[in-house]
């Protein structure tokens, strides 16, 4: 039995921004854009490295950061949980905000806990 794919995550998704390292390693550090830094659109999350020599490895690095970040573990929670259940977090805490799902209690003179209803009618 193979893996089910929900969604994939193309080139599309992410800004892959490079520059020059800079800091301790030389000239060559100073004149090639190895470093990497990619950001996830939709998510926010960002990756970076500037470790390595080559711009193909700090890719890489840079990539595996991203997808380790906490920030892309929420995003990808939320994401595997909508599109399994059909509805997004967010619409499920709306319904489940109905008045009548709701019981608001408050304490009356006597430091007992009553329904805000009751109260009302003490007041």
């Amino acid at each position: 039995m193979g893996k089910e794919f929900l969604f994939s995550i193309t080139r599309k998704d992410l800004d892959i921004q490079v520059f020059r390292s800079g800091g301790p390693g030389g000239q060559h550090q100073n004149k090639t854009e190895s470093g990497v830094r990619i950001v996830h659109r939709e998510s926010g999350a960002v990756g970076e490295s500037r470790s390595e020599r080559s711009q193909h490895a700090n890719r890489k690095l840079a990539l595996q950061r991203l997808v380790q970040s906490a920030k892309f573990k929420v995003w990808h929670a939320r994401k595997v949980h909508e599109l399994r259940k059909g509805k997004s977090i967010q619409q499920l805490v709306d319904e489940s905000m109905n008045p009548e799902n709701i019981k608001v209690e408050v304490r009356d003179e006597n430091g007992k806990w009553i329904a805000a209803e009751e109260m009302e009618g003490v007041v």
